[in-house]
């Protein structure tokens, strides 16, 4: 039997006449923000306030969406809930969803088999007020052709356990995933801008630590970051506001921001366990060569499968109980994947000139950690704040390159520099560069890496 939500904010948060509506809606999705590619979002984040204050930032993300208005089929929609206290995540018993844009059907068979997850529940008391995943209908209406929905509401959730029902609904080209949350609530402007500035640092650098200060939907929004972590993929900001900057008054403002997950993101190549173990073997063996007299360590291409030998950029970097003890890479693929950590291996262990040369003392306790580096592409930057804005803690590897100065951090140096500021500073340091300095020759680029030990 059929059993319709009937719309609770229309007509407040937007208008309840379709024809106003729609006609609003397309106000938002007119223009372009500087993001727009052939390439449309996976996952979204979008704010969830009245259209008056929030449409702009939602309609920056949603005209990407609508790139793919024909392809996508089902929307996955998660959002906190503001008005019922539960634990767990609810999700309706009816069939359709309606706003004044028409009926929207649920897809109830999918519904049905996530109740088997314990922190699922049947819950239309969380949905019946809930604005957080509402006011996302008319825009999905106007963006995409068709499509089935499965509303979330996220009570009191893990980060984990978002992502675990993320990850089993994340599906094909034709799913979209969107995460509701507005960002600071009722600050003055300035404040506000910091707060949210910093909130969009977290996301960027998929910091899944987001608290309600932050983020009104930290909790869907934390594990959205949790899985995109474990991916492997990126989010990037597409707007960030205030309703000071589109319809309020700036005494005290509500943040809004848009962000996109992207599948095609530049995420490795994913090795598999066991080609991690080939390549750890193959660097320790590369090491212990030397220390028993035989100073050429020849590599057989034949023994190894395809994918080791395809050309790869490494590093190689040795430790003692839990001290640097020698490291050594290439930024550029130049030679077999299998060749380079064998010949990085070795110099990290006999070539670094920062030791002396590993003894077989040393050989005995040392820990070998291999780093398989994407391609370093340019980053588009015009000054220092700006490339502290678009650096992702935790993420990114920097090569910085003046005056025919360049130097490099691996992304696990993050772990010892956790600040855009003390990362930058210090590589300009390592690079025989002043600590602050800037030039408009300076050139940037990042890169990302798989680590295994």
């Amino acid at each position: 039997m059929a059993s319709v939500r009937e719309p609770a904010v229309a007509g407040t948060f937007y208008p309840n006449d379709p024809a106003a509506l729609s006609a609003l809606i397309d106000t938002y999705l007119e223009g372009q923000n500087g993001h727009d590619t052939a390439e449309r979002p996976k996952a979204i984040i979008a704010p969830h306030a009245g259209y008056i204050y929030s449409g702009p930032i939602a309609g920056s993300i949603y005209r990407r969406v609508a790139q793919a208005r024909d392809r996508i089929n089902r929307v996955v929609l998660f959002g906190p809930s503001h008005r019922v206290a539960f634990r767990g995540m609810a999700m309706p018993s009816h069939t359709h969803f309606r706003t004044p844009l028409g009926n929207i059907p649920l897809d109830t068979r999918e519904i049905a088999a996530l109740c088997d997850m314990p922190e699922i529940t049947i819950m239309d008391e969380a949905h019946e007020t809930e604005h957080s995943l509402e006011v996302h209908l008319p825009f999905l209406q106007q963006v995409i052709d068709r499509f089935t929905l499965i509303p979330v509401v996220v009570g009191d959730a893990s980060r984990e356990s978002v992502a675990a029902l993320l990850d089993r609904l994340w599906g094909d080209d034709e799913t979209l995933i969107v995460i509701s949350s507005d960002l600071s609530h009722f600050e003055p402007y300035e404040k506000a801008q910091a707060i949210d500035a910093q909130t969009n640092r977290k996301i960027i650098a998929l910091d899944a630590t987001l608290n309600g200060r932050e983020a009104c939907g930290c909790r869907p929004v934390n594990g959205l970051l949790h899985l995109a972590k474990a991916r492997g993929y990126s989010l990037n900001k597409i707007d960030v506001r205030n309703s000071g900057d589109t319809a309020g008054s700036r005494e005290r403002v509500v943040g809004y921001g848009a962000w996109e997950v992207t599948e095609n993101a530049d995420t490795g190549d994913h090795w598999s366990r066991a080609e991690q173990q080939t390549l750890l073997q193959v660097a320790r063996e590369a090491v212990r060569n030397p220390l028993e007299g035989e100073n050429n360590y020849n590599i057989n291409l034949d023994r190894f499968s395809d994918r080791l030998k395809l050309q790869r950029a490494t590093f190689v970097t040795l430790n003692i109980n839990g001290r640097l003890r020698g490291c050594i890479g290439s930024l550029q693929a130049h030679r077999p994947l299998i060749v380079d950590v064998a010949n990085n291996a070795q110099a990290a262990a006999f070539n670094d000139p920062r030791f002396e040369r590993l003894t077989h003392d040393e050989y005995q306790r040392v820990d070998i950690h291999i780093s398989v580096l994407s391609e370093p592409k340019p980053l588009a930057v015009q000054a220092r704040a700006d490339l502290l804005e678009k650096l992702r803690p935790g993420i990114d590897g920097l090569i910085i390159q003046e005056a025919g100065k360049q130097a490099t951090y691996l992304p696990s140096v993050w772990e010892q520099l956790s600040t855009p500021e003390q990362f930058v500073s210090e590589l300009r340091r390592k690079a025989g560069l002043s600590a602050e300095g800037w030039s408009d020759k300076t050139r940037v680029m990042t890169y990302r890496t798989e680590d295994f030990s």
